[in-house]
């Protein structure tokens, strides 16, 4: 499937004259419905585009199937109004998908719609506990590195990005309109290229609610890193889950809000820090 994340749409530029007719570069957003076993499970506001990644890591990080093999078969399928996604599971998964099924549209804003019960919002991920550490500085670049692997956001100033990072490059990035959509396609992209996730981190550009939480953790990533803030429920959620939370990563520096102890403060590397590493020294640990 051709990449269709962007599309030209025709404007009147209005600064303060007259109005002059022009273009502009738009992220493209359509209805993409996730099908199990021939049966609508989601509808989503989503890019069309990385839809066979959308479709397995969705099924990942909803916990709807714990391993990509589960998957039989994926096919995406152009209708007129937007794409379908028709996923078959193994007959053991039927019925799990059956019970959970959700026919709905999902804003792009929406990560959980659908849900129902408080006890499923709330739902506890597996807890990781390896022992994977990152340097502080090398974090501060990953971030940086990633503004230059985002053309559709550059485009249009419209798109999340999210990647995945092994602690030395960025190995995968996938852009959405929606954060939710973007991380599930980056989930799908790394269970199919077989990344090993247990000393890397997921780069997000967006802020971090409780579901991006469960969804990296579900992926078995131990650093999640965002340029927004987080709200209490995603931190509480990275403590229990054992994800190192970092946010509001800024060019000088950023806030940590669980597990700290992944990231190695030491002398050496403040020695080896940029000119100015002023904010690392306000930051309390």
């Amino acid at each position: 499937m051709e990449d269709r994340c962007t599309l030209d749409k025709p404007e009147l530029v209005w600064r303060g004259r007259e109005p002059v007719p022009s273009s502009r570069r738009v992220a493209e957003e359509r209805p993409i419905a996730l099908t199990y076993n021939g049966s609508t499970y989601a509808v989503m506001m989503a890019s069309p585009a990385d839809l066979e990644d959308f479709g397995i890591g969705f099924s990942l990080s909803e916990g709807i199937v714990a391993d990509p093999g589960a998957i039989r078969s994926i096919d995406v399928i152009e209708l007129e109004l937007g794409c379908e996604v028709r996923i078959w599971l193994d007959e053991a998964y039927a019925d799990r998908v059956a019970k959970r099924r959700r026919a709905m549209a999902g804003p792009v804003g929406c990560g959980l719609c659908g849900i129902e019960s408080l006890e499923a919002a709330c739902a506890q991920p597996p807890r990781i506990t390896g022992r994977a550490e990152f340097h502080p500085f090398q974090i501060l670049n990953a971030m940086r590195s990633l503004r230059s692997l985002q053309p559709h956001h550059q485009a249009t100033g419209a798109m999340h990005a999210a990647a995945f990072w092994d602690g030395g490059d960025i190995r995968l990035v996938r852009e959405d309109v929606g954060r939710h959509n973007a991380l599930d396609k980056l989930a799908g992209a790394i269970a199919r290229a077989g990344l090993e996730t247990g000393q890397g981190a997921v780069l997000m550009t967006s802020r971090v609610s409780v579901e991006l939480v469960q969804k990296v953790a579900r992926t078995g990533t131990p650093l999640l890193v965002a340029v927004s803030a987080p709200t209490s429920l995603a931190i509480e959620t990275a403590e229990r889950a054992g994800v190192t939370l970092v946010a509001v990563a800024r060019d000088d520096g950023y806030e940590i809000f669980s597990h700290a102890r992944r990231l190695m403060f030491a002398q050496e590397e403040r020695a080896s820090a940029p000119a100015e590493p002023a904010a690392f020294e306000s930051l309390s640990f």
